[in-house]
């Protein structure tokens, strides 16, 4: 029988907010009227004035909407293709350790199969996979090279979050790293190297999601990884410690009261 904390999280699966794009931005309601708002629209509308300034300068080239577009597809490509191989490789572990009984509790209140059956399930995921374009194969293969080496427990796999700060959003996934975790992951696609400065929105979007995750089942995650995908070769990979993931969620509720403050001014 799944435990409480299992129960809570598999409830994320299911969407309980209505999305609402009728606006400037996108926001999400509750059934009472409450209003969150967009992780990534308080990450873009707090980010440092350099790189607004930067992004601005970006959109102005010829040719940058086009670019945008090419790389939004992209990057939905390639989430769609990590995204099938973790929920099928998750489907087929659970359907075999429910066959052998394999399953242990852990103190953090979530269950784990073996990881040598997850391992598994992935690989047979990953060769029944569809096909990606030939747009986006180099980043898909780079996400499913990694989450084939690393991956040894699935959790969960695009879940929604919203917190009573005011912001709502959807996290890639919440999984097992080399027999440790659970860590929040958020895959990204991109053709250069990004810089430690330029992934800071990056990082403080798991600090948001682990707020979330925390504030509606009780589980801590033990730290976070930012996976961006590169047109070849490995992705460049951010770890973060639980003392940088607790730094990301202190900063992301500061960026949420400045986002608020500003939009009542």
């Amino acid at each position: 029988m799944a435990s409480e904390v299992q129960n809570r999280l598999a409830q994320l699966r299911k969407t309980r907010l209505v999305r609402d794009d009728s606006g400037s931005h996108r926001v999400y309601r509750n059934k009472t009227g409450d209003v969150f708002h967009s992780v990534t629209h308080i990450l873009k509308e707090t980010s440092p004035e350099h790189q607004q300034k930067a992004l601005e300068r970006w959109l102005a080239r010829p040719g940058s909407e086009q670019a945008r577009e090419t790389a939004a597809t992209r990057g939905t490509l390639a989430h769609n293709h990590a995204e099938y191989i973790l929920k099928t490789g998750a489907k087929l572990a659970r359907q075999t350790a429910n066959k052998r009984n394999c399953w242990k509790a852990s103190q953090d209140g979530l269950e784990r199969c073996p990881g040598s059956i997850t391992r598994w399930g992935i690989e047979r995921a990953i060769q029944g996979a569809p096909r990606v374009s030939w747009s986006a194969s180099g980043y898909a293969r780079g996400l499913r090279g990694w989450i084939a080496d690393n991956v040894t427990a699935i959790h969960s796999v695009e879940f929604s979050i919203h917190h009573d700060a005011g912001f709502a959003g959807t996290c890639d996934a919440l999984i097992d790293i080399q027999g440790k975790g659970p860590f929040i992951v958020d895959w990204k696609t991109s053709a250069r190297e990004r810089t430690e400065d330029m992934i800071q929105n990056y990082i403080d979007q798991t600090g948001a999601y682990s707020l979330g995750l925390k504030s509606l089942t009780g589980i801590r995650p033990i730290g976070g990884f930012v996976v961006i995908a590169r047109r070849t070769g490995a992705p460049q990979v951010r770890e973060l410690s639980d003392l940088e993931l607790r730094g990301a969620e202190s900063r992301f509720l500061d960026r949420c009261e400045t986002y608020f403050s500003d939009a009542a001014a």
